[in-house]
């Protein structure tokens, strides 16, 4: 699985995308590379983008896990973030992941592209720089 972070500065966006295969070990180092990531940039906002993964091989049990952990961004009651998943077996492991974290990711919504995703934070358009 390969992973890239982009950073709009206008808007304090932060954008992950992934591509190729999601297991549950590449979904826990996902995790901790967002943590990092948003805290570097302080981004008010984030969109986990999982358009291009090709072979979603996650499990329910690492989806409980990560959804009882402390939120991988810093104040997640007060920044919005969205996952964008269009792959129908993703988007309900991301939705029972928001509904088992919904208490400490109040603001996280799960939606099906990231045109939507966008939508959600009112943004038309972006100036999307990647990070190293």
């Amino acid at each position: 699985m390969a992973v890239r972070f982009e950073f709009d500065s206008t808007n304090k966006l932060l954008v992950a995308r992934l591509d190729g295969r999601l297991t549950d070990e590449s979904l826990k180092e996902f995790y901790e590379a967002v943590r990092k990531h948003a805290t570097a940039t302080d981004a008010r906002m984030g969109i986990a983008d999982f358009s291009a993964v090709t072979e979603f091989d996650v499990s329910s049990q690492m989806i409980r896990e990560l959804a009882g952990r402390e939120p991988a961004v810093p104040d997640a009651t007060l920044r919005p973030r969205t996952i964008a998943a269009p792959q129908k077996f993703a988007y309900g492991m991301f939705r029972m992941f928001q509904l088992l974290g919904e208490t400490t990711r109040p603001l996280l919504t799960v939606v099906h592209t990231m045109d939507e995703a966008l939508a959600q934070f009112g943004i038309r358009s972006t100036q999307l720089e990647p990070l190293e």
